[in-house]
């Protein structure tokens, strides 16, 4: 228990809250998995590039180049730094998907329920808890319906264990009065007061940690690791070959380790990580930015394998803003639109009456909110309506049977009232309904979904007051009482999104718990194809071979369960599609897990859905997930451009480094030379390209297939052979240079004009994989025009600036030489382009 008497029912203040959330801390566990500028430092130290860079400057030291050392040392420090603000960038990102994927909270606060981050809940915070959902903090029940908990996570125990309000005078049974962070509701409601909080719940005792997001292992991960194990094997060995080349040919020791070291930091591939990190938690961030959390990050790359998408209806196509359209007893139909103001025909009250009774008290739910509106517009001043009838028992929807049963009590009456609604079939199937009956009802309900409404049953029976409640609502002697229409409509977006996903070659498959009816007319309204709708209980009825078959050839379902749902999945996925799914209930995550790329409501999911899923919708809207698959696609197409372009840039350096030693020329390459194009290479390969918007028409060709590997042969050769193109021209420049008698470090620095302005060059060409010299300058993001001045500023400054000339080895050249070289760099455009269209796929 709390120190002071428990908080009242409306809850905490804001102001309250805010001082208590300022004075404790966040509710957190885990918080040892975020880095610190300093662990950032130390794994940046650690990195093998700077280890070089450091091996490097200390070969100077001992050759006596204090001087050369220190710039180096400098440079090493500019490298450190613009790569530590980097993975701090990249952190960031990371944190803000930790505070997205924590569990949500609903609170009370100022009397009126808010939905909060797991991370703001405060001591005596008053939190609603509903079923699905993960209980934040430990804490007391203070009000309990049917609420029961799995605590398996704490004591191992698979059995519910049902709550109850805290009752002070019997303290021999706290475990059936207290809920405890992390573990789940799997039944009823209640609200709970919040008592411990973060490392000292129960939880934080045993170091768990549940709100932390960890980057999984995936297939383009382990790709992108397998080549850069083999570049950096290829690299140590030719790095250890050229040291002792050199000092066999030359007889100097030191000079053979530096060009080793030299040629090995231009062969080291350490930049594929980084892109790697960058790319997948920068992109989470894109995703964010269109109300899609990404919970796991190598769903990013799955994106654009994606050729399924099956959606719900209601709230994802459709608005999820119930109304109600329109009442039928005993076959009289009454439009909603044809009411006079204030006016029901006393033939519906009853209705009414028994659709509101069958409802929550303070619902959530949109299809019972329209009919209390309804309700309390038409029946305000009439006896339909009893706020003052106590609910003493309710009956649940179960996937057997879709419909749910309230008995009221008002003392009054010898009797209970018990009221049901739900689908059609099942509120016939309560009534005990003769075939005849049963058919007109059928009739009706078709008739009603035939124009796009939501239809449900309501039904009415009675039970002697004191008498033991049937254990199954199915055991009471229900009446039908009518059906109800409700209207939920599309939303205006979703059809040009839906005929996006066709263009790009995504099939959408409607999945829905609607009748057939229903389905169909929405379908139909969104552009998907209904000509053939099966139904959920026809779906449990096929064999494995049907089944496939019918799933391949339809793409509407109705009235399907979870289990149901999660026999579609199966099916498509033997089939070989790539199945993204959307899921909101409890009973949705085992076919979100086994969807390739499970997509979570956030509104009115469960916690249990988003933990299963791998992308949590924060607003559930259709138009959301085909914004991520187009993101999704465009991200892998940036990746795939930033590996091109980074393989492609070293292989000059790689060049540059052997080719003198062979030819007995002064070496072209230093060190402190490969640490300005790393200056360049970095933030080139990982922001410039991440940044990119991508090639026009992603979104009009088929998924890519799963076995397509990121980096396939083709991307290899054009990347050798643009980068050996940079090569050969800049050896001819230097050779050209040495022939006219300019001074060595004047040669040096006109090769090294050609190598940079090439690379800036050729980040304009491999931003598209197609050969386009119309489209080459449009569309340069602000980050590619801040790099690329950059990078062009400063090698004005180390070649015309005497001062800083010397410290690279290099003399300022004449300038019509220098011009030369930059053109000769910037004439590398043409061939970067041809050699395109030869690699291009056919």
């Amino acid at each position: 228990m709390i120190d002071n008497a428990s908080p009242e029912l409306h809850g905490l203040t804001s102001a309250a809250a805010a001082e208590r959330l300022a004075a404790e801390g966040l509710n957190e566990l885990g918080q040892e998995r975020r880095r610190t500028l300093w662990a950032i430092a130390g794994e940046v130290i650690r990195e093998p590039m700077f280890l070089l860079l450091l091996g490097a400057g200390a070969i100077y030291l001992l050759m006596g180049d204090v001087h050369e050392a220190l710039i180096l040392l400098g440079f090493v420090g500019i490298i450190m730094g613009v790569t530590i603000l980097q993975e701090r960038r990249t952190e960031h990102a990371l944190d803000m998907l930790r505070t997205l994927s924590s569990p949500r909270a609903l609170a009370i606060r100022d009397g009126v329920p808010v939905r909060i981050a797991g991370a703001e809940v405060v001591r005596e915070d008053v939190l609603m808890l509903t079923e699905g959902d993960r209980v934040p903090a430990d804490g007391f029940v203070v009000e309990a319906h049917e609420l029961a908990a799995d605590e398996s996570l704490l004591t191992g125990e698979s059995e519910p264990v049902a709550k109850f309000p805290a009752d002070s005078d019997d303290p021999t049974d706290a475990a059936r009065d207290r809920v405890f962070a992390g573990t789940m509701i799997v039944r009823g409601q209640g609200l709970m007061c919040v008592t411990t909080i973060g490392a000292q719940t129960e939880l934080g005792r045993i170091g768990k940690s549940l709100q932390a997001i960890g980057v999984e292992a995936s297939p383009l991960r382990t790709e992108i690791a397998r080549l850069t194990r083999r570049l950096a094997l290829i690299g140590a060995g030719l790095s250890l070959f050229l040291a002792g080349l050199f000092w066999a040919l030359r007889g100097d020791a030191l000079h053979g380790l530096l060009a080793g070291i030299t040629l090995a930091m231009g062969i080291l591939p350490q930049e594929f990580p980084v892109i790697m990190i960058v790319f997948f938690a920068l992109g989470a961030r894109r995703i964010a930015a269109h109300q899609v959390l990404t919970r796991r990050l190598n769903a990013i790359e799955t994106l654009g394998e994606t050729t399924v998408l099956c959606v719900d209806k209601t709230g994802t196509l459709t608005r999820n803003r119930m109304a109600l359209a329109a009442l039928s007893v005993e076959g009289q139909l009454l439009v909603a639109d044809d009411l006079a103001a204030r006016d029901l025909p006393e033939h519906y009250h009853e209705l009414m009456e028994y659709a509101v009774l069958a409802s929550e008290i303070d619902p959530s739910d949109p299809m019972e909110q329209a009919f209390h509106r309804f309700a309390q517009d038409y029946l305000a001043d009439t006896e339909h309506l009893h706020p003052d009838w106590a609910l003493t028992r309710e009956y649940e929807l179960s996937p057997a049977l879709p419909a749910m049963s309230h008995l009221w009590r008002d003392g009054s009456l010898p009797h209970d009232v018990v009221a049901a609604k739900g689908a059609p079939e099942a509120i016939a199937d309560l009534c005990h309904l003769d075939p005849i009956a049963h058919e007109a009802l059928r009739q009706s309900a078709d008739a009603m979904a035939a124009r796009g409404w939501r239809v449900l049953a309501v039904a009415k029976s009675t039970h002697p007051s004191g008498q033991p409640f049937p254990d199954r609502q199915h055991d009471f002697p229900f009446a039908l009482v009518g059906l109800i229409g409700l209207a939920d409509p599309l939303r205006p977006e979703v059809p040009a999104a839906i005929e996006e996903c066709h263009r790009a070659g995504i099939r959408v498959v409607m999945i829905t718990g609607d009748h057939p009816g229903t389905a169909r007319a929405i379908a139909e309204q969104a552009g998907i194809d209904a000509a053939s709708v099966a139904t959920g209980e026809a779906v449990a009825a096929m064999d494995s071979a049907t089944l496939a078959a019918r799933v391949a050839e339809t793409d509407v379902f109705a009235r399907v369960t979870p289990a149901q749902k999660l026999m579609i999945v199966s099916a498509l996925k033997r089939d070989r599609e790539v199945v993204a799914m959307t899921g909101d209930g409890v009973n949705d995550a085992p076919a979100l897990k086994a969807a390739h790329i499970g997509i979570a409501m956030g509104r009115r999911g469960t916690d249990v859905a988003r933990e299963a899923a791998s992308l949590v919708l924060l607003e559930d809207d259709f138009t959301a997930i085909v914004a991520a698959i187009r993101l999704g696609r465009r991200i892998f197409a940036n990746l795939r451009q930033a590996l091109v372009y980074t393989v492609a840039v070293h292989m000059p350096i790689i060049g540059l480094s052997i080719v003198p030693v062979l030819f007995g020329w002064p070496m072209i390459l230093m060190p402190i030379h490969i640490a300005f194009l790393e200056l360049v290479i970095d933030p080139a390969c990982s922001i410039v390209f991440e940044a990119e918007k991508g090639r026009r028409g992603l979104m009009t060709q088929p998924p890519r297939p799963p076995t397509e590997p990121l980096i396939a042969a083709r991307h290899l050769g054009l990347s050798v052979v643009q980068g050996a193109v940079t090569t050969v021209a800049a050896l001819a420049c230097y050779s050209w240079a040495l022939s006219l008698g300019v001074a060595t470090d004047s040669a040096r620095a006109l090769a090294f004009i050609v190598v940079v302005v090439a690379n800036a060059v050729l980040i304009l060409s491999a931003r598209s994989p197609d050969a386009d010299l119309h489209r080459l300058f449009s569309g340069l993001s602000p980050v590619a025009l801040w790099v690329l001045g950059l990078t062009l500023l400063g090698l004005a400054a180390i070649i015309g600036l005497p001062g800083l000339a010397g410290a690279f080895d290099f003399q300022p050249p004449p300038g019509d030489l220098a011009l030369a070289a930059a053109a000769l760099g910037v004439s590398l455009l043409l061939p970067f382009e041809g050699v395109k269209r030869l690699f291009r796929p056919r």
